[in-house]
């Protein structure tokens, strides 16, 4: 059985290797299309928007929804120059969207209508990449809308549609870690999230810089880590420390006794159970101790690595440049999402419109119902956004980017930063238009747990822990297909069916899922009384940890 140091903070080999150690007015979706011309002679001003990313390894749950949608609607879908702002300013793809778009809207032939749907479809991601370039800067409010929503026109929804959506929450009112689209390349272009991991960007291989400017940021991810880690075990440590002056005071407090003036009481039964927990207050203090001084070494080797890599960089000439841009290579990143999203046989269709938008309003991927989802996945299976590092279980909420399209499945594409594995966040991304968000959201945090667990296991992914565990019963039972699509089909039964008594799963899978994905203590003492099969589960976890071995 291999060691797995996949999690490890030692000092990175190649940095230490260089550095020498060893519609508006009230139409409708049925309405004829709105007069296009004139769209593209005029400049915009525009628009903001992004949110805090450093991890706050102290934070157990999400807030609480208290404000899902806007009492009153604004008004920005009832702008009779909606459709002429969102193109303006876009150059000549911009006049082929709408060249394509009459044309798809006009024609009668259903030939002719597909052909037309493919192209604009062509077209409008490459449209799209000019928006999202802009992103750093302001954008008007159509612009902002045509990515957060796909809303190329309000007139391709009807009433009722455009005044829900025009009352969805426009800002990060809840300060979590899910982007709306524009938000998400914001966030990219400013440099407050890293580019996701993608192998679009071309660089030279002998390019010295770029080899130096990677090394810097592996760099920079071992000491952000060792930051996070550093300020999560200071926290630990002042909560028991408050617990260890309660206590004192709790010893220290003394009762007179009755006729003997000025001799007080024994000790109580309570002051002297507070004896043995001030004992073991003092080794947790102890341990807490080691740790910092672990993560402060690590800190200070890291920021001194990321000072003597800055200076290289500075006498190789400067900060490499590459040559795609950060929004450019995020944009075919996230268009590759918005694929796997909805499928090969699913609707690929890129703009919102009343022909294809049939969610009721639970089932649209705004960023209150995805917190709500995730708050209740989070009751069932507390461990869905915990990493372990150095023996310890840390929450890291994923980056989720909510995508504006018609898909069923929610992905993860990173599980979390290469260059920096212990603390910083993963990537999902879930549709916005699906069928059944919650089945999305629970594909999505399928997909992560998956990845996180076989990066963990490393090169014994097929024989240790989670991923181990499933594979060998696959294997076993001679099963043909995706290993990892039969297991996040399997973790959504577990989560919607298993989870409410109703055996679905095959006996050696629901182990497996019960052992390593433990529902919640809550849900554990309700299934215990619902069948003898969890009951006998239930006994297992009472056995292991009498052993110790749990």
């Amino acid at each position: 059985m291999g060691q797995n140091t996949i999690f490890e903070g030692e000092i990175d080999p190649e940095i230490a290797g260089l550095l020498g150690i060893d519609g508006a007015h009230e139409a409708s979706a049925q309405s004829s299309p709105p007069d296009f011309a004139d769209v593209f002679d005029e400049d915009i001003d525009e628009v903001k928007n992004a949110e805090d990313s450093e991890v706050n390894l102290q934070e157990k749950a999400f807030p609480a929804v208290t404000k899902r949608l806007e009492a009153s609607p604004h008004n920005g879908f009832n702008d009779p120059n909606y459709y002429k702002i969102a193109l303006s300013g876009e150059g000549d793809i911009a006049q082929r969207v709408h060249t394509i778009l009459q044309k798809y809207i006009n024609t009668k032939d259903p030939k002719d209508r597909s052909v037309f749907r493919q192209q604009f479809s062509t077209v409008y991601w490459d449209f799209l990449a000019g928006v999202a370039r802009k992103t750093s800067g302001k954008i008007p409010d159509p612009k902002k809308y045509l990515l957060r929503f796909g809303i190329l026109h309000p007139t391709f929804l009807n009433t009722d549609d455009r005044t829900f959506f025009s009352k969805i929450v426009v800002d990060n009112e809840l300060s979590v870690p899910i982007y709306y689209l524009d938000e998400w390349f914001k966030a990219v272009g400013i440099g407050e999230v890293r580019n996701s991991a993608t192998d679009e960007v071309r660089i030279a291989k002998n390019n010295s810089q770029i080899k130096l400017q990677q090394l810097v940021d592996k760099a920079m991810g071992k000491r952000d880590g060792a930051r996070a880690l550093l300020k999560a075990k200071e926290e630990e440590r002042n909560n028991i420390e408050r617990s260890f002056k309660d206590r004192v005071n709790t010893i220290t407090e003394h009762f007179p006794l009755d006729g003997l003036p000025g001799i007080n009481a024994c000790y109580t039964e309570a002051q002297k159970r507070a004896f043995a927990e001030l004992h073991e207050s003092v080794k947790h203090l102890l341990k807490v101790d080691r740790d910092m001084d672990i993560f402060l070494r690590d800190l200070y080797q890291a920021e001194e690595d990321v000072k003597t890599l800055q200076e290289k960089v500075e006498q190789a000439g400067g900060a490499a440049t590459v040559d795609v841009r950060a929004v450019d290579t995020e944009f075919e990143t996230v268009r590759q999402m918005a694929k796997m999203t909805i499928g090969r046989q699913g609707n690929h269709f890129p703009v919102l419109t009343g022909e294809y938008f049939h969610c009721g309003q639970n089932d649209v991927g705004f960023r209150e119902n995805v917190v709500s989802i995730f708050s209740w996945i989070e009751s069932v299976d507390p461990e869905a956004f915990c990493r372990s590092y150095k023996n310890r279980l840390n929450r890291i909420v994923p980056y989720v980017v909510l995508l504006p399209t018609y898909g069923d499945l929610g992905v993860c594409w990173e599980p979390f930063e290469r260059t920096n594995r212990a603390t910083s966040r993963g990537r999902v991304a879930l549709p916005m238009y699906p069928k059944n968000l919650i089945i999305a959201s629970l594909s999505a945090v399928a997909d992560l747990r998956w990845q996180v667990a076989k990066e963990k296991a490393s090169y014994y992914w097929m024989e240790e822990g989670l991923t181990g565990n499933y594979y060998q019963w696959f294997a076993a039972k001679k099963l043909k297909g995706d290993l990892k699509e039969y297991f996040i089909q399997d973790y959504i039964i577990w989560m919607t069916k298993e989870s409410e008594g109703i055996q679905k799963l095959e006996k050696e899978v629901r182990g497996i899922f019960w052992r390593h994905m433990p529902f919640s203590q809550t849900v554990k003492e309700k299934l215990r009384n619902r069948s003898y099969v969890y009951q006998e589960l239930y006994q297992r976890d009472l056995n292991r940890a009498m052993s110790d071995g749990y």
